[in-house]
C-alpha cells in the first residue's frame, strides 16, 4: 500500500507513512459499491488509493444530490471520527476502487504520533465548509445556467493547454450536483456545444472558450 499521493499525509517521511500503512487495511470495491450509508454508525476513515467515489444525500423517494466526487489522493468519513455522530452522507464508487481505511483507534494514533495530520484535517474541514457556503450561495442566487457554468469552471483542469474536465460526467450527475433536472441540463449543454464553447467526447467535456456570461 503507497500512500505517498494522499493530500492528508503530505509532507511525513517515507518512516512514517510505512508506520500509517501499517495501521490501515486496504479493501477494493466494484463499481456502484455503497461504502458509506447516510445515518450508518460507522467511524472510519478512507483514503481513495485509486478509482473514484461520489459523495451525495438521498431522499425516501430515491432523489439524490452529489455533495463531491473524489479521486486518488483524496479521503473522506473524516467527520465521523472527530465528532462520533452518525455518518452525514452517503459514498458509492462510480468505479472499481480501491480504498485504505483507517479505524477510529487508528486514526487517533496516528494524530498523537504526528500532529501535522490534525492540521491538515482542519484546513481540509475549512476547505470543505467554504465550498459547501459557495454551493449554497450558487443555489440562492444563480439561476440553473450559472450553476452549471460554475461547476464546469469549478472542476476544469488545464490539460496540454486546454481546460478539461477529467471525470467522465453525465447529465444525471450535473443536473445532481446543481440541483436542476437533467433535461435542462442537456438543452443548456447542448446549445454550448453548439455555440462551440464546449466539446463533448465520451463524456469528456472540454472547455475551448470563455462560457458565456448568461444562457
Amino acid at each position: 500500500m503507497s500512500l505517498n499521493n494522499i493530500a492528508l499525509f503530505s509532507g511525513l517521511s517515507e518512516e512514517e507513512l510505512d508506520s500509517i500503512s501499517g495501521l490501515a487495511v486496504t479493501r477494493s470495491y466494484p463499481k456502484n459499491t455503497l461504502v458509506i450509508c447516510e445515518g450508518d454508525m460507522s467511524d472510519s476513515l478512507y483514503l481513495v488509493l485509486s478509482g473514484k467515489v461520489k459523495v451525495f444525500l438521498s431522499d425516501e423517494e430515491g432523489k439524490e444530490v452529489t455533495l463531491n466526487m473524489q479521486g486518488a489522493g483524496e479521503y473522506f468519513g473524516e467527520l465521523a471520527i472527530l465528532d462520533e455522530s452518525p455518518r452525514s452522507a452517503s459514498v458509492v464508487t462510480m468505479e472499481d476502487t480501491k480504498l485504505a481505511v483507517l479505524s477510529k483507534a487508528a486514526f487517533e494514533q496516528c494524530m498523537e504520533q504526528h500532529s501535522s495530520i490534525a492540521l491538515t484535517i482542519m484546513r481540509g474541514l475549512a476547505r470543505r465548509l467554504r465550498e459547501l457556503t459557495e454551493n449554497v450561495r450558487s443555489l440562492a442566487l444563480m439561476d440553473v445556467y450559472g450553476r452549471v457554468a460554475r461547476l464546469l469552471l469549478d472542476m476544469a483542469e488545464e490539460r496540454d493547454g486546454k481546460n478539461v474536465i477529467p471525470q467522465r460526467l453525465t447529465q444525471r450527475d450535473i443536473a445532481s450536483m446543481v440541483g436542476a433536472s437533467r433535461e435542462m441540463v442537456s438543452r443548456i449543454l447542448r446549445d454550448l456545444s453548439i455555440g462551440g464553447y464546449i466539446t463533448i467526447e465520451n463524456k469528456i467535456i472540454t472547455l475551448n472558450e470563455r462560457l458565456p456570461p448568461a444562457w
